[in-house]
């Protein structure tokens, strides 16, 4: 059978980083291909590659039998390569139906393309309302965008880059059963994830790249997840430790008190009676499907959100719920958005600069006047401190694989030994070595006496760090539950809004 995707020896070079050494990967019709490795390993570049964003230095590549040159993603669309991004590619001005007709034919009839979205968000149970606009949408919901927009281009490679970082167990399980159905009739499936378990669930086969070459090839139903971590990384598995000797104690540091909140635009989540105690040295963690008022709740704590009266958020005993950002961070709260690219950092600003955003109250600027120098050992820390793969610290925040400019923020926020931390999606699209590395990291962090709170959508994650985990449904938050106290199957059921006979032992 001819192969329907055939990479020969392609290299691309940047400078200081050859992120593609003689690269050779086969994929045939109907199989579904995950391409591993590390963050940094070269995955998202060789993607690019083959959907036309980035032109290789060396090397072939074959669609379908004929060499063929992709010159951009019009010509990769056109010969029925489709791609979904980690990172968004949406513009937040324009409604759902707008953003997916970019790169259509032109002269197509929107009502027809909103009614064919419709279908397809029914048909594969990514529900989605066409007419809404972009920046009112939750990370899962915009992740949802991006699928829809890839399969109403009916593609004959489908590349999946993270698709379901955001995504529930639930709406995971229907993605796969519409990923099998495409490449039953006969569609290509390129996939990269760093959760193992999909990978042994959905692939037939897998190639694993590391630090640009291909290190090993594989069928993942051999394999266990942790001899494909190992695979990826080169070595065994790290494995997170919580300290032996920390002691929980139920001294607050962050209260919501009847936090009632009303969404800020028509489509957004109404924040009701939230209630929630952190307390010093403690890891609490907020599940919850995607779009049931994470993003406004996290804008409410950071203080992007003024609170209806200043009693109702509380921060190491002061009241400052109707305080901004900037004196919430001054007063210990440090925070990492859902966000990496536009929130989390600047793209076009140098890691230095980005490291100055949240620095600057620390002393880095004194009567107008930036320390540069300091700021610069400041950025070296991090990188050094949390293994941030990078040329240099003066690279733009956006030339950065996603875990590592994940791993930049995160470290960037604890160096700074804030008395609270919040963190939205830490390990979103992170591969297996850095996530152990960053739950490492806010472990230790808490067993420092800092209060840490999570708003997470991978349940194993939260059960692994967290002492207690509470749902978010509709605006409305759970009891918090001991993780020794609870489970997957009742958090599940919590998620559908089924908690209002629950026993509250928010303290237990």
């Amino acid at each position: 059978m001819t192969p329907q995707l055939d990479l020969r020896e392609i290299t691309k070079r940047y400078p200081g980083c050859l992120a593609n050494d003689r690269v050779g990967l086969t994929v045939m019709p109907g199989e579904i291909h995950a391409l591993l490795g590390e963050n940094g390993a070269g995955k998202s570049t060789l993607v690019k590659i083959i959907y036309g964003v980035v032109k290789p230095d060396a090397g072939e590549i074959w669609w379908n039998g004929s060499q063929v040159d992709i010159a951009n993603p019009n010509a990769a669309r056109a010969l029925g390569i489709g791609m979904v991004f980690q990172h968004f590619n949406l513009f937040e001005s324009l409604t759902v139906a707008e953003n997916i007709s970019l790169g259509i034919d032109p002269g197509h009839d929107l009502a027809k393309l909103t009614n064919e979205i419709g279908e397809i968000s029914e048909r594969y149970g990514l529900p989605i309302n066409p007419h809404q606009h972009i920046h009112t949408l939750s990370v899962g919901e915009r992740q949802r965008v991006e699928i829809i927009r890839c399969l109403v281009q009916n593609p004959r490679l489908l590349i999946m880059d993270e698709p379901t970082s955001v995504l529930t167990p639930q709406e995971v399980e229907k993605l796969f059963e519409t990923l099998r159905r495409l490449a039953s009739e006969g569609c290509s499936i390129l996939y990269i994830s760093h959760k193992l378990d999909e990978i042994k669930a959905l692939c037939d086969t897998a190639t694993v790249l590391r630090l640009g070459k291909v290190t090993a090839r594989c069928s993942p139903a051999d394999e266990t997840p942790k001899s494909l971590a190992e695979m990826m990384i080169g070595s065994a598995l790290p494995v997170t430790k919580k300290s032996t000797n920390r002691e929980l104690t139920e001294e607050p540091l962050l209260e919501l008190r009847g936090l009632d909140l009303p969404a800020a635009d028509p489509l957004g989540t109404h924040l009701q009676n939230v209630t929630l105690t952190l307390n010093r040295g403690e890891v609490v963690g907020l599940a919850g499907v995607a779009g049931n008022g994470q993003k406004e709740l996290l804008a409410a704590i950071n203080g992007e959100r003024l609170a209806p009266d200043k009693a109702m958020l509380r921060l190491d005993g002061r009241d400052v719920g109707r305080d901004g950002p900037e004196e919430r961070r001054v007063q210990g709260l440090a925070f990492v958005p859902e966000e990496r690219l536009g929130r989390g950092s600047v793209p076009e600003m140098s890691l230095t600069a980005n490291t100055l955003l949240t620095w600057h109250h620390k002393g880095q600027v004194k009567r107008g006047f930036v320390d540069l120098a300091e700021v610069s050992a400041q950025a070296i820390t991090i990188r050094e401190m949390f293994d941030v793969r990078c040329p240099g610290v003066e690279a733009e925040a956006k030339s950065l694989s996603g875990g590592n400019l994940q791993k930049f923020i995160v470290g960037r926020e604890i160096l700074q030994e804030p008395e609270v931390l919040i963190l939205g999606y830490p390990t979103w699209g992170v591969d297996v070595g850095a996530a152990a590395a960053i739950r490492q990291a806010i472990l230790n962090l808490s067993a420092t006496g800092a209060g840490v709170l999570i708003v997470s959508e991978d349940l194993d994650e939260l059960f692994e760090i967290c002492d207690r985990i509470a749902v978010i449904a509709e605006g409305r938050l759970s009891p918090a539950r001991r993780t020794g106290n609870t489970s997957i199957e009742e958090l599940g059921l919590w998620m559908s809004g089924q908690f209002e006979a629950a026993e509250v032992s928010d303290a237990a």
